[in-house]
């Protein structure tokens, strides 16, 4: 599924008497089943995931996934969050501390105030067992490791059947032995429910694992994109790393 992103946005942030302006111009496309967003921090990564899932209205842009408009700006079309059929697992997974693994999980399919049916239940128990924590569904978020949140977030995120996956940093809360497991676990569920999945990081080994496609980010605007798949095919893995290495840098020489 094509994913065309094109906008521009000024964050503003304000303290005391300062005030601070980060404009952003950002014009990317994928249609890879898996791509990586790498740069620095504060470059505008994760607010181009908001602005992808509607969180964060642009000044101006247009933003399509597949054959739908999400955004245009110039016939005033702006999607809401909720009929984007976009799963957001979020760096700090998001979880609601009063409600159990599976309420939290189920969040998107209650009718609140209603409770859950128990199809609904027999449902999200099936995603629970596909993210290997089904033994936790009555369990609540503080009794829960790291990687273990993580998974709840993204049985949540699965439930509401997306047609695009986006991840901030899903791995970057966990020690360096659980990222080897979930690496190969988000590259498993990605093949299995076949969903496109844009993830952030800042970390290169999720890049050389999980990439076919790389978008990098300098300071509020990409300063490369990488068909990473198609240059390991065509130029080797060794060189095709060397060439999206010197991008990477490259990004961080810029801000």
């Amino acid at each position: 599924m094509q994913l065309s992103v094109k906008f521009d946005f000024t964050l503003r942030q304000s303290s005391g008497k300062n005030r601070r302006e980060f404009p952003m111009s950002v014009d990317f496309s994928t249609s890879a089943d898996r791509t990586v967003i790498f740069g620095p921090s504060g470059c505008g990564k994760s607010v181009t995931l908001q602005v992808i899932a509607g969180l964060i209205r642009p000044e101006s842009g247009l933003l399509k996934l597949g054959d739908r408009v999400l955004v245009d700006s110039k016939n005033n079309i702006f999607v809401p969050p909720h009929k984007r059929r976009i799963g957001f697992v979020f760096q700090d997974y998001a979880l609601f501390p009063h409600l159990s693994v599976m309420e939290n999980a189920g969040y998107s399919l209650r009718q609140w105030p209603l409770p859950l049916t128990a199809e609904k239940k027999d449902g999200i128990l099936e995603m629970l067992q596909v993210v290997g924590i089904e033994e936790l569904a009555y369990s609540l978020p503080s009794q829960l490791s790291g990687g273990q949140r993580q998974r709840v977030a993204l049985a949540r995120a699965l439930l509401s059947e997306p047609d695009i996956l986006l991840l901030d940093e899903p791995l970057s809360a966990l020690d360096v032995l659980l990222r080897i497991k979930m690496r190969e676990e988000l590259m498993q569920i990605q093949e299995r429910f076949n969903v496109p999945m844009v993830m952030i990081t800042h970390d290169l080994e999720d890049i050389k694992v999980l990439a076919k496609n790389i978008i990098v980010f300098g300071k509020g605007a990409v300063t490369d994109s990488l068909a990473y798949q198609q240059m390991r095919q065509e130029v080797g893995e060794e060189r095709a790393w060397e060439q999206a290495l010197d991008a990477c840098k490259n990004a961080f020489e810029m801000c």
